[in-house]
């Protein structure tokens, strides 16, 4: 279990727990930071709406939110709220079952805590490239 890590399902969703503590387990390996506190949760895309007008004046609905409370990108402490229904179309959409795109999703909010960021065509392609490795390098590391 990762110390600091809390993870809240507002439904199940089909992974466990401790898979995705493994998950951030192996990023926090391969990206070498630490976290003072991380919360993930999985929630409605009502509830992500909502979150989204409130606090970035965006009225749509969205995969995944990230707040960091520090600014720092090393030692972590944020949020990540994911949309389940978000992340379930994403997963059609793509061809991809929905634990995997949970686990993209839980990487790619991560990474924005960790400085990358997706708002320009470079920095989208570097922080891809980053996501697509640590995705295929979990699928090793748990089937290894």
């Amino acid at each position: 279990m990762v110390k600091n890590l809390s993870i809240n399902f507002a439904r199940n969703v089909g992974v466990e727990k401790i898979i995705l503590h493994n998950l951030v387990h192996y990023i926090k390996n391969e990206l070498n930071f630490s976290i003072s506190s991380l919360i993930i949760n999985f929630i409605s895309a009502e509830l992500i709406t909502k979150i989204n007008k409130s606090y970035l004046d965006h009225h749509y609905s969205t995969d995944i939110i990230t707040f960091n409370y520090t600014g720092n990108h090393s030692l972590l402490d944020g949020e990540l709220y994911i949309s389940v229904e978000d992340a379930c179309n994403n997963a059609k959409k793509y061809g991809v079952s929905a634990k995997y795109e949970y686990f993209r999703l839980v990487i790619h909010g991560i990474l924005h805590l960790l400085n990358y960021d997706d708002l320009n065509k470079v920095d989208k392609i570097t922080m891809k490239r980053m996501e697509n490795k640590l995705v295929k390098g979990f699928n090793n590391y748990i089937k290894g």
